[in-house]
C-alpha cells in the first residue's frame, strides 16, 4: 500500500512566536491504496469524511467490489466466519428456485379458478388464499419455537420441504378443479407453516456467522441477496410459464425438477453454517472427539458431521447420554437420593440404564452444566468397559473425579473455539427443581 499525504497549507505571517498555540492541523489528506485514491477530511464537529478523487482499476474490478459492498458484510472475508460464503451461494439459489416454483403454483391456480393467469391477477389471488389457512399454519407453527432454537438447521430444511408441499398441491390443482378450495387451502396451510420456521431459524443461522458483532449487517445484506434472487427466479418462473409450463404436463416436470433442487440447496446452505450454541448432538459430538482425540473440536468441524434428519441419535462414543425425559420417568424415588449424593454440587442427574444413559438436568443449570454430565457420562462408559466391568456407580464415582480434573482445561478451549457455553438448548427437554 502507497500513502501519499498532501497537506494544504496557509501563508504564515512573520509575527511573534506563540509558543503556547497549537500547531495546524492538516487539512485534509489523500490515500492512494490499491490504485484508487481517496480524499480524507475531518469536519468542524470531528467527524471524517471519504471521498473518491481518482479510481484507475479495471471496470470489472470496480463492479466487483460493488456488488460485494452492496450484498456482504463490510469488512468481507475477515468480519465473518467459515462457510459464509457457501452459505450464501446456495441461498441465492434456493430463493432463485422458490421463487420460479412460486409462479408455477400461482399460474396453476389460477388455471384451475378459470383465470387467465396475468401477473396482476396471480399476485391478488396469492394474496386473498394467504389471509385463510395461511394464518391457520402460521399460528400452529409458532409454538414450536423452543424445538427451533435447540436444531435451527433441522426445521430450516423442514420448512423449505413444507413450503415446496404447499407449493406442490397447488401446481396439482388444476387436475382436480372441483377440489380447489381444498387444495388451495392445504396448500397455503403447509407454506403459511413453512414461512414460520424458515423466520424462526433465520437469526440462530446469522449469529453463528457473525464473527465481529455485525449480526445487522450480515442480516441487513442476507436480505439484499435475497430479495435480488427473488427478482431473478420470479423472470425465470414467468418465462417457463409462458414457455415448456404453459401445459399442466410441463408443470408436473419443472415443478419437481425446481423442489428438488430448492431442497438441496437449502440442506448445503445450512450444512455451511457453523452453529456455535451446545444442544445435545453438537454437546455429545464435542465430548465424543475430546475422548478419542484429547483435542475440543470448533463449530466449523462439526458442521458437515451434524445428522440434519435425525439429531436425537445417540452416539456411543460419548456415553450414549439421552437428554429430555422427565425426571419421575428416569429415577425411581428410592434411588433420587443415593444418584443426588454422587454429584452433589452438581445442576445435573445421571441415571444408567440398560441401552442408554438418561440425564435430566436443573430448570437454571448451563451450557457447562450439561458438558460436565456428559463428560462424566463418557468417562463412567469407558471405563465400565476397561476396570469396573459394569458396576454403573462406582464407574460413576471415578469418573466424576476424572471429569474435575479436565473440565477447566476443557472448557477453555471450548470457548476458544468460539462455543457459547452459557446456555444449553434441549428443545422441549423437561428440566427439575428439589
Amino acid at each position: 500500500m502507497n500513502l501519499l499525504i498532501v497537506v494544504k497549507q496557509e501563508k504564515i505571517k512573520m509575527q511573534k512566536k506563540e509558543p503556547d498555540k497549537a500547531p495546524h492541523l492538516p487539512a485534509f489528506w489523500i490515500e492512494i491504496s490499491d490504485s484508487v485514491s481517496r480524499r480524507y477530511q475531518f469536519k468542524p464537529h470531528g467527524q471524517l469524511s471519504a471521498t473518491t478523487v481518482n479510481d484507475s482499476r479495471p471496470v470489472v474490478h470496480r463492479m466487483v467490489d460493488s456488488f460485494l459492498s452492496t450484498f456482504f458484510p463490510s469488512g468481507y472475508p475477515y468480519s465473518v466466519n467459515e462457510g459464509y460464503l457457501r452459505y450464501t451461494q446456495f441461498r441465492a439459489l434456493q430463493h432463485l428456485t422458490s421463487a420460479a416454483l412460486s409462479v408455477l403454483s400461482t399460474q396453476s391456480l389460477l388455471f384451475a379458478a378459470g383465470l387467465r393467469p396475468t401477473p396482476a391477477q396471480a399476485t391478488v389471488v396469492s394474496w386473498v388464499l394467504k389471509d385463510g389457512m395461511e394464518h391457520v399454519g402460521k399460528l400452529i407453527c409458532s409454538n414450536l419455537g423452543a424445538r427451533m432454537d435447540s436444531e435451527p438447521k433441522r426445521w430450516r430444511i423442514f420448512a423449505d420441504a413444507l413450503y415446496d408441499l404447499g407449493a406442490g398441491l397447488e401446481v396439482l390443482s388444476p387436475l382436480c378443479p372441483h377440489l380447489f378450495l381444498e387444495m388451495a387451502g392445504l396448500g397455503n396451510f403447509a407454506k403459511g407453516m413453512g414461512v414460520v420456521a424458515a423466520r424462526a431459524t433465520r437469526l440462530p443461522i446469522y449469529s453463528s456467522f457473525a464473527k465481529e458483532g455485525n449480526l445487522s449487517d450480515l442480516f441487513a445484506k442476507g436480505e439484499a441477496i435475497s430479495t435480488l434472487f427473488n427478482v431473478i427466479g420470479i423472470g425465470v418462473g414467468i418465462q417457463l410459464a409462458s414457455t415448456v409450463c404453459s401445459t399442466i404436463q410441463g408443470k408436473l416436470i419443472a415443478g419437481p425438477l425446481l423442489s428438488v433442487l430448492h431442497v438441496y440447496s437449502v440442506v448445503e446452505e445450512m450444512r455451511a453454517a457453523p452453529v456455535n450454541t451446545l444442544n445435545p448432538q453438537r454437546t455429545a459430538m464435542v465430548v465424543a472427539d475430546f475422548l478419542k482425540t484429547g483435542k475440543v473440536s470448533s463449530p466449523a468441524d462439526l458442521r458437515y458431521r451434524e445428522d440434519l434428519l435425525y439429531p436425537g441419535r445417540l452416539i456411543k462414543e460419548a456415553g450414549n447420554v439421552k437428554v429430555g425425559r422427565a425426571l419421575h420417568k428416569v429415577v425411581r424415588p428410592s434411588k433420587l437420593r443415593e444418584l443426588k449424593q454422587i454429584f452433589p454440587e452438581e445442576k445435573f442427574l445421571l441415571s444408567p440404564g440398560s441401552r442408554w444413559v438418561d440425564m435430566v438436568l436443573e430448570h437454571n443449570a448451563t451450557g457447562e452444566d450439561a458438558l460436565r454430565g456428559w463428560l462424566v457420562a463418557a468417562f463412567a462408559a469407558d471405563m465400565e468397559k476397561k476396570s469396573f466391568h459394569g458396576d454403573s456407580i462406582d464407574a460413576l464415582q471415578a469418573a466424576y473425579k476424572k471429569m474435575n480434573h479436565v473440565f477447566e482445561p476443557f472448557l477453555s478451549e471450548l470457548q476458544a473455539k468460539g462455543w457459547h457455553s452459557d446456555r444449553f438448548l434441549d428443545g422441549t427437554g423437561v428440566r427439575f427443581a428439589l
